[in-house]
């Protein structure tokens, strides 16, 4: 049986990368991991990983991810990861999608926060 690849293309298979923080396994041990783990949870439209996975302080009441046309997300690259400080990182990346055949991206500065050994997306900042 061949292991799926993971949609956050780390190049692991998807058992061995996102899987086991988006179960709740393990924690991420990264800014960037708990980024690539939120990215696929998009894919696979994981509403509820998504939002535990935001920080309380910015966490939306819900994503509605049902609303129609579903995006298809079609890739990921990691341009930094820079850790700011002892419980805090910045990971910028840019994200693909399509919507009805025609391609998009999505260029963000993300900020996270640990606490208690856990990563926390906050918020974003998006590019032109």
């Amino acid at each position: 049986m061949v292991a799926l690849s993971c949609p956050c293309q780390s190049g692991k298979s998807f058992d061995d990368c996102c899987a086991p923080v988006i179960m709740g396994e393990l924690p991420a041990k990264t800014a960037e991991a708990l980024m690539r783990s939120r990215y696929t949870a998009f894919t696979l439209r994981d509403e509820a990983y998504l939002l535990a996975s935001w920080h309380p302080s910015t966490r939306p009441t819900a994503l509605n991810l049902a609303i129609e046309p579903v995006p298809k997300w079609i890739g990921l690259q990691v341009r930094q990861q820079v850790q700011t400080g002892d419980n805090t990182a910045i990971v910028e990346f840019v994200a693909r999608y399509r919507i009805g055949g025609k391609a998009h991206r999505l260029h963000e500065t993300s900020r996270f926060v640990r606490e208690e050994h856990r990563w926390f997306y906050v918020d974003g900042e998006l590019h032109d």
